[in-house]
């Protein structure tokens, strides 16, 4: 039965993290210079004033995780016909999305403790949908637990 609630929940956790390998993350403006910096899943970038590229440094772990919950989740929405497993899957695919989170937290700060700026940077959209995956894949194990509920109160009754 794939055309349940927390199918379309666990979609919307890939369609995030597709959102979150495409969009900018954070940006940082240094106003003394006019200098910044862009983060995305793949890089973080350095620019000058002008908005030439300056510096690009690789950040492809952000990349690799923000896939990897996607992935997850994908496999997820097949494991229909095991509700423990697929209830796992989604345990796990919180705990990497923490992890992911983590992660941009500690990248962005480390930027701003080597910069000593006061200003933490504007997160964009491509970290709010992390955390509106979160909240997906919380309301997915939500339906799931309940599917398991009915399934176990049926039996009950046999």
């Amino acid at each position: 039965m794939i055309q349940r609630v927390q199918t379309i929940f666990l979609f919307l956790v890939a369609v995030a993290m597709g959102i979150t390998l495409s969009m900018e993350i954070w940006h940082q403006v240094i106003p003394d210079s006019g200098e910044s910096f862009s983060l995305t899943a793949l890089f973080l970038e350095k620019y000058d004033a002008s908005g030439e590229v300056l510096l690009s440094e690789s950040k492809w772990y952000i990349a690799a995780l923000a896939s990897f919950v996607g992935f997850l989740a994908i496999i997820s929405i097949f494991q229909f016909r095991n509700r423990g497993r697929q209830m796992m899957l989604n345990m796990v695919n919180s705990l990497v999305m923490v992890g992911l989170v983590a992660t941009i937290f500690i990248t962005t700060n480390g930027i701003n403790s080597e910069l000593s700026l006061s200003q933490s940077g504007d997160y964009k959209i491509g970290f709010w949908v992390v955390l509106a995956a979160m909240v997906c894949n919380m309301l997915a194990n939500r339906f799931i637990r309940k599917d398991e509920a009915l399934v176990r109160s049926v039996d009950r009754i046999r």
